[in-house]
């Protein structure tokens, strides 16, 4: 990919329009969604593939995540003993092959 460096502005709502040159670089048509990456001071911008879709309680949850793990302690979060490890083996091998794409009987509740 050749280098582009194009420049804009950004309007006192905090808008800018990505130069046409960036964007025929990114392949990023209207509709077409790029993704900003910051990194100390630096920015990169890519260019967000159509199927790719995103779970929109993910990015919560792994900020809750990292911040519940920022706060812990160290050593409060510990492998599993080879005893509990040997357990959860045999309760799950009780349960038999598991399909994940297969199709849930019954009614499930969320």
């Amino acid at each position: 990919m050749p280098v582009v460096e194009e420049f804009c502005t950004i309007t006192a709502r905090g808008q800018t329009t990505v130069p046409r040159a960036v964007r025929q670089a990114l392949g990023v048509g209207y509709g077409g969604r790029i993704a900003f990456r910051v990194e100390g001071h630096s920015v990169t911008i890519h260019a967000v593939p159509e199927d790719e879709t995103t779970d929109p309680a993910l990015a919560p949850f792994l900020t809750l995540l990292e911040a519940d793990m920022a706060g812990r302690p160290t050593g409060a979060v510990l492998p599993l003993t080879a005893t509990l490890a040997a357990q959860l083996e045999a309760v799950t091998g009780e349960l038999g092959e598991v399909d994940p794409d297969a199709l849930i009987e019954g009614e499930v509740a969320l």
